[in-house]
């Protein structure tokens, strides 16, 4: 039996952490955003949001701090906090920009599916010139708020992609997301970033390979 080699490809590009550096942006407003209420970041605080969507991260914060904000007012003032880091000091991790191109040319399907609302992630991937590189971008938002502990963001992604599970290879950097995507048969490559380090040993031993910057990155996939 011959391996059907006309099957249609695809990569799924998470954001933060992945294909962008910027978790030190949402370190830095959490440091500063909890700083004006008197409130130092607790150890494991960043961990436990980091697989949130924007709204479940607002509620789980007003409620483990007890604050009397509203989830909405919350979400406005980190998004003007992260809006002009997003919008001019967010960097792309090394190769990414060149694999993407690269990935095209092959003819390689290109997805995004993200934490990040369209609000910050416009700005940041027209910084780093990616924006129009991409065939889909998804949100756990047009997953019906289903962070990215469950697969759903990644189907949404791969169905709009045309692309069957099987035949689509996640890059991700978070320990939740590599098992969830490869719960429904997606391959995984996972992006080494400092917010995971805690993790790394666990995502080595589960990921399909792992990355420090795109470089290495695998080109037939």
């Amino acid at each position: 039996m011959t391996a059907d080699v006309s099957r249609r490809k695809a990569a799924i590009f998470d954001l933060d952490g992945t294909l962008l550096d910027s978790m030190g942006v949402w370190d830095q407003v959490d440091i500063d955003f909890l700083a004006k209420r008197g409130i130092a970041v607790p150890d494991d605080y960043m961990t436990m949001v980091a697989p949130m969507q924007f709204r479940q991260i607002a509620e789980y914060t007003i409620a483990r701090f007890g604050l009397p904000d509203t989830p909405e007012a919350l979400m406005d003032e980190w998004d003007d906090m992260a809006r002009v880091a997003y919008a001019t000091t967010v960097e792309a991790k090394p190769g990414a920009l060149d694999y993407l191109k690269d990935l095209r040319a092959r003819g390689v399907r290109l997805g995004v599916a993200t934490s990040l609302p369209p609000r910050l992630r416009e700005p940041a991937l027209e910084h780093v010139g990616m924006l129009g590189l991409f065939d889909e971008i998804v949100s756990v938002d047009d997953a019906n708020d289903v962070g990215k502990d469950r697969p759903d963001v990644f189907l949404l992604a791969a169905a709009r992609l045309g692309v069957e599970p099987r035949d689509c290879t996640v890059f991700e950097d978070l320990l939740v997301a590599i098992r969830s995507a490869r719960s429904v048969g997606m391959r995984v490559w996972a992006m080494h970033d400092d917010s995971s380090d805690a993790d790394w040993s666990t995502i080595c031993d589960e990921a399909d390979g792992v990355l420090f910057d795109f470089h290495d990155a695998p080109r037939d996939l």
